[in-house]
């Protein structure tokens, strides 16, 4: 891997939890590097790729843009949750998903779900 060009996120957290495959969307690798640049302290990534099976095995949308390697979820428990998020979309993130302890990053088209949970 002395070739992977991205300072931040390795293959390893970009692969599939389940099955090991990594697909690699370099747009979402080069917005989540610029993201955790700005903020300045690791971000972990949680999801990224994921197979249809892994997907259907941790109860991912049936068309979640993880299916395609073009979303992310990234860790915010003890983070400047906010922070991250205004950071996401002044890098060009459309889909966001708010979860208690992650928030969802995706370049499908704009939407977003789960808000009234994520100060809660």
């Amino acid at each position: 891997w002395a070739a992977w060009p991205w300072k931040y996120f390795s293959p390893r957290e970009v692969a599939c939890r389940g099955t090991g495959k990594l697909v690699v969307v370099p747009e979402l690798l080069d917005r989540l590097d610029v993201v955790r640049s700005r903020f300045g302290r690791p971000l972990n990534l949680l999801s990224a790729y994921r197979s249809p099976y892994h997907n259907a095995r941790v109860g991912g949308a049936p068309m979640s843009r993880h299916l395609v390697g073009d979303a992310g979820d990234l860790a915010v428990v003890g983070l400047d949750k906010e922070l991250i998020e205004r950071l996401a979309r002044e890098e060009g993130f459309r889909g966001f998903g708010y979860y208690n302890t992650f928030l969802h990053v995706d370049l499908g088209r704009r939407r977003s779900w789960g808000r009234e949970k994520w100060n809660a």
